[in-house]
């Protein structure tokens, strides 16, 4: 395995990690705020230098340099491939982007320290990829929300359950699919208890109200970035893409799609802002899902490209809802509020990013739902046309949000609601990233086609993904009348 010349995921998970515990001793609320923005800075920063210096290897992993937890562990700790080298940057982005738009009137119900805690076991859990880490962070990952909760004296009670049984799931999962790993068997019960887990992370319809129930009664940075980073759908591909068979994989594409259907609906009627929220981003949750269990190559690299796309499209649009919230407070979705006038810069971003996560022509979103649709094609034309109905009623929720947000009538404020300046750094930064990449998507694209071939081959290897009968059984179950056609390009491709 090659190894990145510089310790560049040890540095990314120890900056915050450290900065969580410094800035406890910091009384001030306002240093406490440029404190916690530097160190979000140094962690985005040394991200970034994973990402260059991995591009720079040509390989589809590698390991850390200096890994001291080998010393400790005798393995390798941190690895990065393909799939988790952009979203490193990502999800050091979301919470640099998220404190940088904290205003001070609301930085006191805002922990700094919790966020810094909580962007070290982000950071640390997608540079993981055994089991048992991964399953342990995704635990310990709970605790900063739960504490928010508490300290706020809200019941906490629907999200431990919904989080404590997606836990034990996937604790019981991957004890049963070790088992069989050594007996030589199929994973099937293990996968299955596995997937269950995966998915109520994920908040797959029925099991999602812990995700409307967070945005309630956390405050919104917090929800925010415990779901934006979309860990849910990293656990899919780690513990359950590797060994489950391809009939079971499309099972869970439908069952995501479902979801993509019914969240889309529910965001077209919602009358509070956050709700809406909430329903929109598990519409786009789900369809990256939807993308990521295709098993086909071009379905796939849809996926993973939404999956990017999303995750800074929607990054922007929650900070937009958030920054307007800290102004107006919670919104109602029932009237018009008229704020264009007094925030154009949130206006404009609100459009912008709500356009992009939906595919608009020449934002990042467009290729990547182009592709997602191609490859739900190939598997049955009822999926491409489900997800491209998804795609139209978001896009529906999105316009009429907009409207009944900005405008409608002329709003009268006593005090200026103009953007300060750090949120205008925020927005241009995530505007430049919007079009940047809808402009110019090659190099991504071939970057995530690349990722797709790889995963799937690696897929195809792996000793427990399928007996000689499940890859018979499964040769015939992903050829569908409509992509029977396609069987010998997609064999080229993943061979």
């Amino acid at each position: 395995m090659s190894e990145l010349h510089l310790p560049w995921l040890e540095l990314s998970v120890l900056i915050p990690l450290v900065g969580a515990i410094a800035v406890i001793f910091v009384r001030d609320i306002d240093r406490a705020r440029r404190f916690t923005i530097a160190v979000s800075t140094l962690a985005l920063l040394g991200t970034l230098g994973e990402w260059f210096d991995f591009a720079t290897l040509k390989t589809f992993e590698a390991h850390d340099h200096w890994d001291i937890f080998r010393l400790l562990f005798h393995r390798d700790v941190f690895i990065v491939d393909e799939l988790s080298a952009p979203l490193l940057p990502l999800g050091a982005l979301l919470y640099l982007a998220v404190v940088l738009t904290t205003l001070r009137t609301k930085a006191s119900r805002f922990s700094f320290s919790g966020t810094l805690f909580s962007e070290a076991i982000l950071l640390a859990t997608l540079a993981c990829r055994s089991p048992w880490s991964i399953i342990l962070l995704l635990t310990v990952s709970i605790i900063p929300p739960w504490l928010e909760l508490r300290r706020r004296n809200a019941c906490p009670r629907v999200f431990v359950f919904h989080m404590g049984l997606s836990t034990g799931l996937l604790v019981l999962g991957q004890l049963l699919t070790g088992n069989l790993e050594a007996s030589g068997s199929p994973p099937l019960i293990g996968g299955c208890l596995l997937t269950a887990g995966a998915l109520i992370r994920c908040g797959v319809f029925p099991l999602h109200c812990w995700i409307t129930d967070l945005f309630e009664k956390a405050t919104f940075g917090t929800a925010l970035l415990f779901i934006t980073p979309m860990t849910g759908a990293y656990a899919v591909m780690r513990l359950v893409f590797p060994i489950a068979p391809a009939w079971a994989l499309q099972s869970i594409a439908l069952v995501s799609l479902l979801t993509a259907l019914y969240s889309a609906g529910m965001a077209l009627v919602q009358k509070d802002t956050r709700r809406f929220f909430c329903y929109l981003f598990l519409s786009h949750s789900s369809l990256v899902l939807v993308g990521l269990e295709l098993v086909t190559p071009v379905g796939l690299t849809g996926g993973l490209c939404v999956w990017l796309s999303v995750g800074i499209s929607l990054l922007g649009f929650g900070i937009a809802l958030r920054s307007v919230e800290a102004r107006q407070g919670r919104l109602e979705l029932d009237t018009f509020h008229g704020l264009f006038t007094h925030t154009p810069f949130l206006a404009g971003m609100f459009l912008i990013t709500g356009l992009s996560s939906i595919g608009f022509p020449g934002t990042v979103g467009f290729i990547g739902t182009e592709l997602l649709v191609e490859g739900a094609i190939e598997v049955y034309p009822i999926v491409g046309l489900a997800v491209v109905a998804a795609a139209a009623l978001n896009s529906v929720a999105v316009v009429r949000a907009y409207f009944h947000v900005f405008n409608g009538t002329e709003h009268h404020a006593s005090v200026s609601l103009r953007c300060r300046p750090s949120e205008r750094i925020t927005i241009l930064i995530l505007a430049a990233l919007i079009f940047g990449g809808g402009l110019v998507p090659q190099p991504g694209v071939a970057s995530r086609h690349h990722a797709a071939e790889e995963l799937l081959r690696h897929r195809l290897t792996t000793p427990t993904a399928l007996t000689p009968e499940q890859g018979a059984a499964d040769s015939h179950l992903t050829l569908t009348p409509t992509n029977e056609r396609h069987h010998s390009r997609k064999d080229s491709s993943v061979e």
